[in-house]
């Protein structure tokens, strides 16, 4: 069984990813999380590192769990209650957490939103929202786009089609950037793929006479993980499984 040391994965994920080289929200805490007596085997990759998602790891033998969303975001240090019943399994099975947030958004090559423009055929030209978010050209009819949408993502999308009637400058921020309506309008955005976002959201798009597609804050976001743990895959001679727990958001 080929394998590979946690040390030199770790360091390699963090130059890949140049994950301090972008500002994050401070409970992201990108890098590994947690660590294992200091090899890797085999890699799981899922979305969040959910107790869920930490117990299938466990049960398919992986040594090495990649996720998009880590085990921090409340901030609390306390090795209590879920916190405890997510880090346990994972020390008694010896499994690595290694947690990418916004450099994994962000990664030109097998990151969240560059991959999913790809795959909606979109010709990837800039950068927009603080240069995480993709944008390119895509010259279809905007329920084409749609359509596209649902196969790729495997649902229906929420369309607000206050845009012209065929897309041409296409941006793709996945998960929840719908706060951000405003950046894709300063980029001159008429078509705007992301994830979800809030109420309000809806005159945002109205107003701004922009195509605004909501996909679904996981099902946009499982695109980075897949990419990652392939490339890792490829590069050390690992296998790897996706772990998928869709929440429906």
């Amino acid at each position: 069984m080929a394998d590979a040391r946690l040390e030199d994965v770790a360091g390699y994920l963090d130059e890949y990813l140049r994950i301090h080289d972008l500002a994050d929200a401070p409970n992201a805490r990108n890098g590994l999380q947690v660590e294992n007596a200091g090899s890797v085997t085999r890699i799981g990759a899922a979305v969040d590192a959910s107790a869920r998602t930490i117990g299938e790891a466990a049960r398919l033998g992986c040594d090495l769990l990649l996720v998009h969303h880590g085990l921090y975001w409340d901030g609390d240090p306390r090795v209590t209650a879920r916190r405890y019943r997510r880090l346990k399994p994972l020390l008694d099975h010896g499994i690595a957490v290694y947690s990418a947030h916004l450099p994994l958004d962000a990664h030109e090559d097998v990151g969240n939103n560059a991959v999913l423009a790809r795959a909606l055929g979109i010709e990837i030209r800039g950068r927009f929202a603080g240069g995480v978010g993709v944008w390119g050209d895509l010259d279809v009819k905007r329920e084409t786009l749609a359509a596209r949408l649902d196969d790729v993502l495997g649902r229906r999308v929420h369309m607000m089609l206050f845009g012209p009637d065929r897309t041409a400058r296409v941006g793709v921020l996945t998960g929840g950037g719908g706060g951000l309506i405003g950046e894709a309008l300063s980029a001159g955005l008429d078509a705007y793929v992301t994830g979800e976002g809030p109420h309000h959201t809806h005159f945002d798009a109205e107003e701004g006479s922009i195509n605004v597609y909501y996909g679904g804050h996981y099902a946009t976001e499982t695109w980075g993980v897949k990419a990652l743990a392939a490339h890792l895959a490829q590069r050390y001679g690992l296998p790897w499984e996706f772990i998928d727990h869709p929440t429906g958001l």
